[in-house]
């Protein structure tokens, strides 16, 4: 016989399957011994109270052997000598719109202008060790995009676009741990995910697709109003329908689109800080306890969301146990992510705190860039303008400016700076003096309502470090909305959170799927 149930425990006792298992006889009143296994379907942390519970759902096999595996998988059969499709960069939507058009019978080709997950490493490294960035190879662009190592969370709220379990579940095939089809706020880590990437790529190489690294796509080529291919800065070129997920950081790519009439849309971005604080604190904080979040508690999440003077203010990206990382594409600019290891397990948690931008308020003198005649990539100059501007607060190095929070709420210099992960290094820097009063006057509201709300929060122990601008994509290349192809252009389908359909790793590899059934479609390709 199997059993689900939905229960409420406390930590201790859902971190042992014995423990757990004897909660279950006493409540339920079944007898342990006929429990053959215990499944945990789902887990979630309530911390409201002061008493924290733990939330799950469980599968009982009584008196029966499990016969199910833990996860679902998906079959991928041979596809050389089929039709090909290019698909330009390998981040979570390239990589999901490649696996799904393998599911389909299409060829992915798969181009994408950085290093393999595993080279990219030394690069990433250096930007740390001698604040070099390459801009063909960095925290955003090579296999895996930006998510591979800045974190690998997995929590969307894009559950009405596509099928969430689909891709988890694809992760779990590939090698990552079956525990994010349980975790209410699923995490792969960054030490974990170049490993499901690599196996991802086998995955297609093995069924006869092509990945191509340190392959960069220059121009697509467009024949009587339909993308035929792509030329690259190799001198190869690939034809075939177009599947665009180039990532968020992009630049040159939409600067081609631009100039060459594909039609594209200045979007909504958020632009703010990484504020770091000891893990300690805000676990005490979260957890409604002086000594933290103990023996059974994983390192504390927040999430914080107000409206400033008619702006969203907001936590972003939060990194629990984790650590702040140079994430700039190119030189002379400064941009700062956040990432966490599987395990949590740093001193420091850190999150962006960002405040919402709209196209329209670049009109607003707080916002004013150096363009002079309107256009769709406005919002990417002034993403472009604040990142120049924090290199040379950070004395034209990786340095970050920072600032101590309340020193920083209080428009104060801090005279010295707390110890932090970003390892690179910091330099105090008035952040709220140079950043557009527009951003810096809602931070700091902000960061009292927060304060006010969660008490500690708002803290000198804390440095807010300079600058977040890669929350997502500037710009929106425009499609349609039923067969994602672009408005004007055929053959040709914009991917992904760098298209402005996506936000994150799950509802990117999403968007993935859906733009590869969407060329399965456009080729006359029945779904299967």
């Amino acid at each position: 016989m199997i059993q689900e149930y939905q229960l409420r425990v406390l930590p201790e006792q859902a971190a042992n399957e014995q423990s757990l298992k004897q909660f279950i006889g006493r409540d339920k009143g079944i007898d342990i011994r006929t429990i053959q296994a215990l499944r945990i379907l789902k887990r979630s942390i309530d911390a409201r109270q002061r008493t924290i519970y733990v939330n799950l759902k469980v599968r009982l096999y009584i008196n029966e052997i499990p016969s199910d595996e833990e996860f679902t998988h998906t079959i991928y059969n041979k596809v050389e000598g089929k039709p090909q499709v290019i698909v330009v960069g390998a981040g979570p939507g390239g990589l999901f719109a490649a696996l799904r058009l393998i599911e389909l019978g299409l060829r992915p080709i798969v181009v994408e202008r950085g290093k393999n997950v595993r080279d990219r490493k030394v690069d990433i490294a250096r930007i740390s060790r001698e604040h070099k960035v390459d801009p063909e190879s960095n925290y955003s662009f090579g296999e895996g995009g930006a998510g591979a190592y800045s974190d690998g969370k997995l929590y969307t709220r894009s559950k009405k676009r596509g099928n969430v379990d689909k891709i988890l579940n694809v992760f779990c095939q590939h090698g990552a741990s079956t525990s994010i089809l349980v975790d209410a706020h699923p995490h792969i880590g960054t030490d974990k995910l170049p490993r499901v990437i690599e196996n991802m790529r086998n995955t297609i190489i093995e069924c006869g697709g092509e990945v191509h690294f340190e392959t960069r796509m220059d121009a697509l080529i467009i024949e009587k109003n339909k993308v035929v291919g792509i030329e690259t800065h190799t001198g190869q070129t690939f034809r075939g329908p177009v599947i665009l997920a180039t990532g968020h950081s992009a630049r040159d790519v939409y600067r081609w689109l631009h100039a060459n009439g594909v039609q594209i849309e200045a979007k909504g971005i958020a632009i703010g800080v990484r504020l770091e604080h000891p893990s300690q604190l805000i676990d005490q904080i979260q957890y409604h306890n002086r000594n933290g979040r103990g023996k059974y508690l994983p390192a504390a999440e927040y999430s914080f969301v107000t409206q400033v003077d008619g702006r969203g203010v907001y936590s972003f990206c939060m990194c629990p146990g984790g650590f702040v990382v140079p994430a700039a594409s190119g030189p002379h600019q400064i941009v700062v992510n956040g990432m966490s290891p599987s395990n949590r397990g740093s001193q420091w948690s850190n999150s962006g705190m960002v405040v919402e931008i709209r196209p329209e308020d670049l009109g607003n003198e707080e916002l004013r860039i150096k363009n002079e005649e309107s256009s769709p990539l406005d919002m990417m100059f002034l993403q472009e303008e604040l990142e120049a501007l924090c290199w040379q607060q950070g004395n034209m190095r990786q340095t970050a400016p920072a600032q101590r929070m309340a020193d920083f709420t209080n428009r104060k210099l801090s005279y010295d700076l707390p110890k932090s992960s970003y390892s690179p290094g910091l330099v105090s820097s008035p952040l709220h003096f140079w950043m557009p009063a527009f951003i810096s006057n809602r931070l700091a509201k902000g960061f009292m309502q927060f304060g006010k709300s969660s008490r500690g929060f708002l803290t000198n122990e804390a440095v807010v470090i300079g600058i977040e601008t890669r929350t997502s994509a500037p710009v929106r290349i425009v499609r349609d909305n039923e067969t994602l192809q672009h408005v004007t252009v055929g053959g040709l389908f914009p991917c992904g959170e760098g298209a402005g359909y996506a936000g994150g790793i799950v509802s990117a590899g999403i968007d993935g799927e859906r733009c590869a059934e969407a060329v399965a479609a456009y080729l006359g390709v029945k779904p299967k």
